[in-house]
């Protein structure tokens, strides 16, 4: 019986990655990783053994089966965190980041201190995993879609972010803020972290935001947060009339390439970890297909950087 497109391209990339891995091109100064929200049907095994074969060396903690609320799934309860972290270890799979829905800009107070809360309960999460990274979003639920940041907003994610910050340094952990929503300005993120001054308060770089959303070239929002940056968030899309279209990487307009150079050029050591909305986008490729082909076409690109 002949292989359907699906199950040709599905072999096609896991030969390639297994080859590349092979070829011992699989771990660089920026090891790659991937989101579960790409992958939403997908249990904790599954995700570890895609990721070895594949030649990947994290996973970002985004949610399981679906469930975005990660502290209360069955592997991260206290009496599996053990077994989980093996689970981990035998598949030589770090966790590159656990990542909230938390939203530092919510203006209610019993919103505002539920927010804060959650957040803290991923730092807890994390703490136990060994995990170094909690995402959290700047934006409240009120926040008008590309509204610019006012100062009352910015200062609330200041306050939140100090909070934070505070409450994960002795847990050895740092809270990342994403260039998201209407944070996707370097001057305004720049002025967040200035504010903040906390060595446990960084950023997750969603490179796709800043370019698409914020306009801005890679080239200068690296230059002009590089210092924060600790996590990278890649993945490429089309326009499609008031929105955009996740494609497959470098199939569209985003530079990924150069957002990956301009990575290297300030000795960015962290995870390029490829964002599939899977989750919010169910109509887009398979995470088998999408997964896969990032791992080839991201390791070509830093293969490539490697001989220059």
């Amino acid at each position: 019986m002949q292989p359907t497109r699906r199950e040709f391209l599905i072999g096609l990339s896991s030969a390639a990655a297994a080859a590349a891995f092979a070829r011992g091109t699989a771990t660089s100064t920026m090891p790659i990783a991937f989101s579960t929200l790409g992958c939403p049907k997908w249990d904790l095994s599954q995700i570890l053994s895609f990721a070895r074969s594949h030649g990947f060396a994290a996973v970002e903690l985004r949610g399981l089966m679906g469930n975005m609320d990660l502290p209360s799934q069955a592997p991260f309860a206290g009496d599996q965190i053990e077994p989980t972290k093996r689970q981990f270890a035998e598949n030589h799979i770090k966790i590159a980041c656990v990542s909230s829905s938390a939203r530092m800009g919510e203006e209610d107070p019993a919103k505002r201190s539920k927010e804060i809360a959650d957040a803290k309960r991923f730092v807890d999460l994390a703490a136990a995993l060994g995990a170094r990274y909690v995402r959290v979003f700047g934006d409240g639920t009120a926040v008008p879609k590309g509204t610019a940041p006012g100062a009352e907003l910015k200062s609330r994610v200041v306050e939140g972010l100090q909070q934070l910050g505070e409450y994960a340094g002795p847990k050895d952990v740092t809270v990342i803020l994403e260039s998201h929503d209407n944070f996707t300005s370097s001057v305004t993120l720049k002025q967040v972290f200035e504010r903040v001054n906390s060595a446990h308060v960084a950023l997750l770089w969603d490179a796709h935001h800043t370019y698409a959303t914020g306009g801005e070239e890679p080239e200068f929002t690296v230059k002009q947060l590089g210092p924060w940056i600790r996590h990278t968030h890649l993945k490429d899309s089309v326009p499609s009339g008031d929105e955009r279209k996740y494609v497959l990487t470098g199939r569209g307009t985003v530079p990924v390439k150069k957002q990956i150079e301009a990575l290297q050029s300030i000795g960015y050591t962290g995870y390029l970890c490829f964002e599939w909305e899977k989750v919010w986008h169910p109509d887009i490729e398979e995470p088998e297909i999408a997964i896969a082909d990032y791992a080839e076409v991201v390791r070509g690109y830093l293969g490539a950087a490697s001989k220059k």
